[in-house]
């Protein structure tokens, strides 16, 4: 059995410049850890007791490489599939080094409130 890594997330925004954020966002996250994103948003309109709040949609998927592989409009429901080659995957991020000098050792301590982990 193979292993998949995504990285999968909710925009859930709903303002034009929060879409352009949120899309650059997630794909400096993918291009950071050689992962594909799956990145979703709802559509339509909420109504609250002091506010209106259209969400704009445009979820996507974006391969390992920063490509976006399948996008959704701003308006309509839909379902995104998208397939990837792991071995491709494998051999990227090999040749990025992008692992390579991480310390995992050292995130506890960094996480904690004293920095002693």
């Amino acid at each position: 059995m193979s292993t998949v890594t995504v990285a999968a997330t909710q925009m859930a925004c709903g303002w034009d410049r929060g879409a352009n954020m949120g899309r650059a966002e997630k794909l400096i996250r993918e291009a950071a850890n050689v992962m594909p994103v799956v990145a979703s948003n709802r559509v339509g309109t909420e109504q609250g007791e002091k506010y209106t709040m259209t969400f704009y949609g445009s979820s996507f998927i974006a391969s390992y490489t920063g490509e976006i592989v399948a996008h959704a409009d701003r308006s309509g429901e839909g379902v995104l599939t998208a397939a990837f080659d792991l071995e491709a995957v494998r051999r990227y991020r090999q040749a990025w080094g992008v692992f390579r000098d991480r310390r995992p050792d050292l995130y506890h301590p960094i996480m904690s409130l004293d920095g002693c982990g």
